[in-house]
């Protein structure tokens, strides 16, 4: 989504006021979990839905 709405992850962070490591942490699916109002605040920003941004991979 970020690179469909030309903008880079320091930007991202920046406007939803957390730092580009703890974006980085959830980008790269690090993080044990996600606040919802922090998805709210991504997507609202990304002008998306939670689908367009998250996946579930089952643990094997």
């Amino acid at each position: 989504m970020l690179a469909k709405r030309k903008m880079q992850s320091k930007e991202l962070a920046e406007q939803l006021g957390i730092t580009p490591a703890n974006l980085s942490i959830l980008k790269t699916g690090k993080a044990k979990g996600i606040r919802f109002d922090t998805l709210e605040a991504i997507c609202k920003v990304l002008n998306c839905q939670p689908g367009d941004i998250l996946e579930y991979i089952a643990e094997q």
